[in-house]
This record gives structure tokens, C-alpha cells and sequence, in this order.
């Protein structure tokens, strides 16, 4: 006879893949009851942490987990790869927009210095809060190199560690005007900017777990990549400064970087990721919403003609490079 504990067990155990439960379900029931007295198991319930652990394994096995069916293991690989696409775009846009700062801080003198210390110190008569946020939000960014780094050399825990460290400062954005009128609300753009980061870093916590492959660039090293990253980026903003935003460095670091990787798997498919195609076209899509959140304020500022015509120009880029990777991508899960 089913007793009331082992119903609430299957029940919970439906989280679980079918093919999973097939192999394991009744081996776990028998473990779970094993050291359980009979006459108590209409009264009991099970634990928050043997929850929490088969909630652990869902994701596992729904995520290329040993033994996976090919789709579980197809978007497992996809997931990895926006993880590791994502990351990195944010690693390196973090690490050059601070180095042009300080730069420009450094190469005007006492002025630059002041006026940048001021957008710390400014803050102070403003509360707290806002000036502990404007520190945390300079400071935490560049934990994205480090997660990248550690990604890229199989040390997994720091990598979710420093990516969710990483992501912290864009919920500020969305609940500062919330704790204090000196914070100007911008919600598209701090959604989108939100979006991004924390669909990186949960991407990350979830594909990377202890059952899943190491994570791979499909060329180059990691540190050739990311110095690639880093010069693309910067150049962009060097080279145009007039059309420089917010978001101008990273999306023209995933334009040429996605073309870039369109072109290289022209010629060498057999290296090519299982599900790159759809991961690239997702960050892009995200990239995309990003972009036109903060192109909108710009529209009705006069003399803005050439931030919002370099806007228009990524936006057509952008929207050019998705659907080219989205039919890439769909047409390669079709034939695997």
C-alpha cells in the first residue's frame, strides 16, 4: 500500500526528466524510505534539502546530463555557450568602459581626477545608500573578467560566484527610485541592462554543473579572445566618440564578433558547438532590446543626430545578425 510520504516523494520526483525517472524512480523512493518508520510516513513530508537536491538534479539531467537524450544534451550545449558568449561580451565591455575613464580621467589633469571622484564623493549629501550604490556599481562589473576567466579554466564555483557578484549592480537601477527620489527612474533601459546580466549569470549556474563538459571557446585561447573583445570595444569608442552611448561598445563588439564566428563556421563546421547558432542568436536578441531601450532618449535631443543614427545603424546590424543566426541555428538542430 502507497503510504501518504511516498505519494509526496513521486510527486516531487516528477521534476525529473522522463527518461530519468524510468532508470531511477524506484530506486530513489526505496532510498528515501529506507530509514523511515512505516507508522510515521502518512505524517511526514520531505525535507527542504531533498527537495532542493532532486530540484539540483532536474536540471542536471535536463541539461546534458551523463546519459541525457540528444535534445537534452543539445540545449544543455546551447545554454553553456550563452553562458560563456555572454559573459565574456560583459567581461570585456565592464574592463574597457572603466580603462576609457580612467584614461580620460587621467589625461585632463586635476579637472579629470576631481570629476571623477565626484561621481563617487557626490553622492555622499544624497544618502547612504546611493553613495554606497554608485561605488558597488563601478566596482562589481569587473567581477564578469573574473568569471570569465575561471569559466575558462574549469573552476566553476568561483565562475557562478563572481557572474551573480557581477549582476548585482543592475537592480539598482530598478529599485533605487523606488528608496530615493535623487535616483532617476529609467526603466526600459535598466530592465533590458537587467535582463542581460542576471540571463548570463543564471545561464551560467545552471549549464555549468558538476556533470557538464568543460566550457570551450570554438578559437583561440580564452585570453586572445577576450583581448580581441577588449580592442574591438575600445576602438569603437575611440574611433567614434561622438556616437559612444552606453550600450555603442558592446554591441559593436557582438556585431563584429558574431559575424566573425559566422564566417569562421563557413569553413570549419566540424568545430562548431552543438547549439552556438541559437545561443549567439539569443544574446543578440538581448543585445538588441538593450540597444533600443537606450537609443529611446535620445530621440527628441537636439544635436544628438549622430548617437541616434549610430544607433539606428547597430540596430539594423544587430537585427541582421539575429535572424542570420537564428535560421543558421535552426537549421543546424534540424539536421542533428
Amino acid at each position: 500500500m502507497t503510504t501518504l510520504l511516498e505519494a509526496r516523494y513521486r510527486a516531487v520526483l516528477r521534476l525529473l526528466p522522463a527518461y530519468y525517472r524510468r532508470e531511477r524512480e524506484e530506486e530513489m523512493v526505496e532510498t528515501y524510505l529506507w530509514d523511515v518508520d512505516p507508522s510515521v510516513q502518512d505524517q511526514s513530508r520531505p525535507t527542504f534539502g531533498e527537495v532542493a537536491s532532486i530540484v539540483a538534479l532536474a536540471v542536471r539531467s535536463r541539461l546534458g546530463g551523463p546519459g541525457a537524450p540528444r535534445r537534452y544534451a543539445l540545449l544543455g550545449s546551447g545554454l553553456r555557450q550563452f553562458a560563456l558568449f555572454a559573459v565574456l561580451l560583459q567581461a570585456a565591455s565592464a574592463v574597457v568602459d572603466r580603462a576609457l575613464e580612467l584614461t580620460w580621467a587621467a589625461t585632463r589633469g586635476a579637472t579629470g581626477r576631481h570629476y571623477f571622484l565626484t561621481g563617487f564623493t557626490g553622492f555622499t549629501g544624497q544618502g547612504t545608500a546611493v553613495a554606497v550604490s554608485a561605488v558597488v556599481t563601478w566596482v562589481l562589473p569587473l567581477l564578469w573578467t573574473v568569471a570569465y576567466f575561471a569559466l575558462a579554466h574549469d573552476h566553476r564555483r568561483l565562475a557562478r560566484r563572481a557572474a551573480l557578484g557581477a549582476a548585482l549592480p543592475t537592480v539598482w537601477p530598478l529599485v533605487g527610485p523606488l528608496v530615493s527620489e535623487r535616483v532617476p527612474p529609467d526603466a526600459p533601459y535598466a530592465t533590458a541592462g537587467a535582463l542581460l546580466a542576471w540571463a548570463a549569470a543564471f545561464a551560467l549556474c545552471a549549464a555549468q554543473h558538476r556533470d557538464a563538459p568543460a566550457a570551450r571557446l570554438p578559437v583561440g585561447s580564452a585570453g586572445q579572445v577576450y583581448l580581441a573583445g577588449c580592442v574591438v570595444m575600445g576602438a569603437s569608442v575611440v574611433l567614434v566618440p561622438s556616437a559612444a552611448d552606453a550600450v555603442w561598445a558592446p554591441a559593436t563588439g557582438f556585431v563584429v564578433g558574431a559575424l566573425g564566428w559566422l564566417l569562421w563556421r563557413a569553413r570549419r563546421t566540424d568545430r562548431t558547438p552543438p547549439g552556438a547558432a541559437l545561443a549567439l542568436a539569443a544574446l543578440g536578441l538581448l543585445v538588441l532590446a538593450a540597444r533600443l531601450t537606450a537609443l529611446y532618449p535620445w530621440r527628441h535631443v537636439p544635436g544628438a543626430g549622430v548617437i541616434v543614427g549610430g544607433g539606428l545603424g547597430q540596430t539594423a546590424a544587430l537585427a541582421v545578425l539575429v535572424t542570420a543566426l537564428a535560421v543558421v541555428g535552426g537549421r543546424e538542430l534540424a539536421r542533428r
